[in-house]
């Protein structure tokens, strides 16, 4: 798989933009699954900027996490003139049938950062895989053997499984060998929080608290894993994962109640994803986006047209790339850090 690094694909765009002289005055509708994240904000002011620099001009709607909602956001988008769509799924399956109304309607469409396996959709996202694969390495790293849980995202949500995937081929050998048992597993019903706590303390009570390791498939789920593991005493001595870069998981990575959460720069995600849309907009074609590839690696093997950035693992080790890279404040990562424990906050 050819992965992009955030700052090779903004210097694409840039040139591409320049040289295609893209009209001004497109609509770029967006439909956003929900902003319960922290990081969708980030996700929507990077993209809203983006567009409205090109002198494009940004419309949304927010599914508020309803499958059912979203389908008719999207028949709005298009009914208020939208030239093109990005859509946050919320459901994969169910959101099939306003990528087919768009795609009869000749409007391009952008999956964003989930996976909606239908050709007629352009697929931008990170490395899910490359994403599972770093939370399993830190979590491994940090306890090479042992009971593990693993607490997934939203079964409706196929990067669940591409994570999970790319966490089991790092595992696998540790599994055969014994070396690390899997003693629980769970999805994560809309990727809640307060869902991921309730499936930790659940395998908690099922294993008598003899677990080991957590791999937790990003940084909400991960808050939850660590509530509950709080709840027993258990916070910080037990390797957490996590991904996104919310800026409660940088700090407890900081403070050790979380060993990883893999960073996705989102402010290059949105602006790409801007950028992709203006193009297709303008009739541009999927395979002549810079950057672009043939990918089928989806559950139903699907030929798609995709772009993949290059996510980061942060560890304490490395706090300041985030820092440095303006993403989160030292204050916010280093609350309650005693002094000299982390390098990024001496």
């Amino acid at each position: 798989m050819k992965i992009l690094t955030a700052a090779l694909m903004g210097a694409v765009f840039a040139v591409s933009a320049a040289g295609s002289a893209l009209a001004e005055g497109k609509t770029i509708g967006v439909s956003w699954s929900n902003f319960q994240e922290e990081r969708w904000k980030t996700d929507e002011a990077a993209m809203k900027g983006a567009i409205e620099a090109a002198g494009d001009t940004y419309i949304s709607a927010d599914a508020q996490s309803s499958a059912a909602k979203q389908l008719t956001d999207v028949e709005s988008l298009i009914a208020q003139g939208a030239d093109a769509l990005i859509i946050l799924a919320q459901d994969a399956s169910a959101i099939g049938p306003a990528v087919e109304k768009a795609a009869a309607e000749g409007i391009p469409v952008v999956g964003y950062d989930r996976l909606i396996e239908n050709p007629e959709a352009f697929y931008i996202t990170f490395d899910n895989k490359e994403v599972g694969r770093m939370q399993a390495r830190a979590v491994f790293a940090a306890q090479p053997e042992g009971n593990y849980a693993f607490i997934k995202g939203s079964s409706a949500d196929p990067n669940a499984d591409f994570l999970f995937s790319g966490q089991m081929e790092v595992l696998k050998d540790a599994i055969d060998a014994g070396k690390v048992v899997n003693v629980g597993e769970a999805y994560t019903d809309g990727w809640k929080p307060e869902n991921a706590q309730k499936n930790m303390e659940q395998i908690l009570t099922a294993n008598d608290n003899n677990v080991d390791a957590v791999v937790a498939s990003n940084d909400g789920t991960a808050g939850g894993v660590v509530a509950a593991l709080a709840a027993q005493g258990m916070d910080g001595s037990v390797p957490v994962s996590g991904q996104d870069g919310d800026h409660a998981a940088l700090n407890r990575v900081a403070l050790g109640t979380q060993t990883v959460s893999v960073w996705k720069d989102a402010r290059e995600l949105g602006k790409n994803a801007a950028a992709i849309a203006s193009m297709l907009a303008d009739g541009k074609a999927m395979s002549d986006i810079p950057g672009s590839q043939s990918w089928s690696g989806g559950p139903g093997g699907v030929e798609m047209t995709a772009v993949f950035l290059a996510p980061v693992p942060i560890t304490k080790d490395n706090l300041d790339v985030v820092i440095d890279a303006g993403w989160v404040a030292k204050d916010v990562v280093c609350q309650g850090v005693k002094a000299g424990m982390v390098d990024a906050c001496n």
